[in-house]
């Protein structure tokens, strides 16, 4: 039996396949003819670049959402404040 080569464009996408789209691994392997060691070790290559240049994004994301909760947290506070203010007068 001979060796196939496949574009990496193709293993990222049997890996995208198993890791996004929850398909088992065994059903992929059978829809895309190839053999299951082959997927797992796709998906660790895959799984190892995708974490080296997501963790940047993951810790810039992390930041913008933290500038954003203290946002609201104070938009929110003033909020409250307004309302109590404004229940006090009505009475």
């Amino acid at each position: 039996m001979g060796t196939s080569n496949y574009s990496d464009d193709f293993k990222r996408d049997a890996v995208h396949q198993i890791t996004v789209r929850g398909y088992p691994v065994r059903e992929v392997s059978t829809r895309l003819g190839v053999s299951t060691h082959s997927l797992y070790k796709w998906m660790k290559l895959f799984a190892e670049s995708a974490s080296k240049a997501g963790s940047v994004d993951h810790k810039a994301e992390n930041r913008r959402l933290k500038r954003e909760l203290a946002r609201v947290t104070e938009e929110r506070d003033i909020l409250k404040k307004a309302t109590a203010y404004f229940a006090r007068e009505s009475k």
